[in-house]
C-alpha cells in the first residue's frame, strides 16, 4: 500500500503549553484513518499542521510525496479539507457554490462544469443542484461542504467531525459516501465524537491524548490491549452464588461475581464458551433465564487509555 500521508515527529507549543508532542502516523491509499481524542487532546492542532494551516515547531508532513508547510501551495493541491464549521455561501445554489470553489482551485471551465456535475452525484445533491443552499437541511449543507473538499480530486480527504448536528438519514448518506471514496482509493483522515462511526469507517485508529498518540492500530489490535474479554451477564431464577465455583473452573473465565440473582463474568471468547457455561450453571441447580453478552469495543479501549469518554 502506497502511503499518501506521512507525518512524523510533529511538535507544537503555545508558550508553556505543549499542545502536540511528537505525533506521527501514516495513511495509505484507500485507507480511512480515525484520529480520536477527548477535547483538548491535540487533534485540531495536529490537523492544522498536517494541512499546512499552522506552522509546526518541528516534525515533517508529506502528502503524495510532497512536503507540506504553511507556504507550500502546490503541495496542498493533494489535500481536500472539510472543516467542522460549514463553509458555504447560503445565497448561492449548490451548483454555484461548487463552481465558485472550482474557480478558486483554478479549474478550467469545461473541466469544472463536468466535475461539478460528478460531485453533485457523489454527494447526492444532483436533484437539488439549482436550489439555494440556505434552503438546505443541516445534513444537506454538510454534504455540500464535503463536495467542496472533493471538487479538485484530492489524494487525501480530511474530515473534521463531518456529521455533527445532522439527522440520521443524512448521517448515513455521508458515511456511505466516505466508504465509497475509500473503496475507490482515496486516503481519508477522519475525526469524530461518535465512536460507532469510527467502528464502522476506520481501517486503523490513532488515539491521541495530552498531545501524544497513546495507541494505534486496527480495531482488533486495539481491543486486544484491554484483554479482548467479553462481559457476560446471566440472569438466574435463584441462588446465583451457587454457581460461582463451577463457573470459575472454566478455562475461559477470568472473573465471576454474583449479586441480586445475576452473575457477571469476564470471558475470553464468550461465543464459544457459552454452551458449556450454561451447562455448568444448570449442573449446580442454577437456572439461567436470560443472557447478555457485551463484546469489547473501541469505547472500552478509549476509556482505558484516556480515562475519559470521547466527548470529555
Amino acid at each position: 500500500m502506497t502511503n499518501i500521508l506521512e507525518a512524523s515527529g510533529l511538535h507544537k507549543a503555545f508558550g508553556d503549553l505543549v499542545a502536540v508532542d511528537g505525533v506521527g502516523f501514516h495513511i495509505g491509499e484507500g485507507e480511512t484513518y480515525g484520529l480520536l481524542g477527548p477535547n483538548g487532546a491535540g487533534k485540531t492542532t495536529t490537523i492544522s499542521m498536517v494541512t499546512g494551516l499552522l506552522e509546526k515547531d518541528s516534525g515533517n508532513v508529506m502528502v503524495a510525496g510532497r512536503e507540506i508547510t504553511t507556504t507550500s501551495t502546490e503541495a496542498k493541491e493533494a489535500i481536500g479539507y472539510v472543516p467542522q464549521d460549514i463553509a458555504i455561501y447560503p445565497d448561492l445554489t449548490a451548483r454555484e457554490n461548487l463552481d465558485f470553489f472550482g474557480r478558486l482551485y483554478g479549474m478550467s471551465g469545461k473541466d469544472r462544469s463536468g466535475r461539478v456535475d460528478e460531485v453533485l452525484g457523489i454527494i447526492g445533491l444532483a436533484d437539488r443542484a439549482d436550489d439555494r443552499s440556505e434552503q438546505f437541511s443541516g445534513g444537506m449543507k454538510r454534504r455540500l461542504n464535503i463536495g467542496i473538499g472533493l471538487l479538485h480530486g484530492p489524494r487525501l480527504l480530511m474530515l473534521d467531525e463531518p456529521t455533527v448536528g445532522v439527522d440520521p438519514q443524512s448521517r448515513n448518506a455521508i458515511l456511505e459516501s466516505i466508504e465509497r471514496l475509500s473503496q475507490e482509493g482515496m486516503a481519508v483522515l477522519y475525526t469524530t465524537h461518535y465512536m460507532e462511526e469510527a467502528e464502522r469507517l476506520c481501517d486503523r485508529v490513532g488515539i491521541i491524548d495530552d498531545g501524544q498518540i497513546k495507541a494505534e492500530g486496527t480495531r482488533a489490535e486495539l481491543v486486544a490491549m484491554v484483554g479482548g474479554r467479553d462481559r457476560v451477564r446471566f440472569e438466574t431464577n435463584d441462588r446465583a452464588d451457587a454457581a460461582l465455583d463451577s463457573l470459575k473452573s472454566h478455562a475461559s473465565v477470568d472473573e465471576v461475581t454474583a449479586s441480586d440473582g445475576s452473575l457477571e463474568l469476564l470471558v475470553r471468547g464468550a461465543a464459544a464458551a457459552l454452551p458449556r457455561l450454561l451447562e455448568l450453571a444448570a449442573g449446580v441447580g442454577v437456572g439461567v433465564t436470560s443472557v447478555d453478552v457485551v463484546e469489547p469495543n473501541l469505547e472500552a479501549v478509549f476509556l482505558h487509555l484516556t480515562g475519559k469518554a470521547l466527548r470529555d
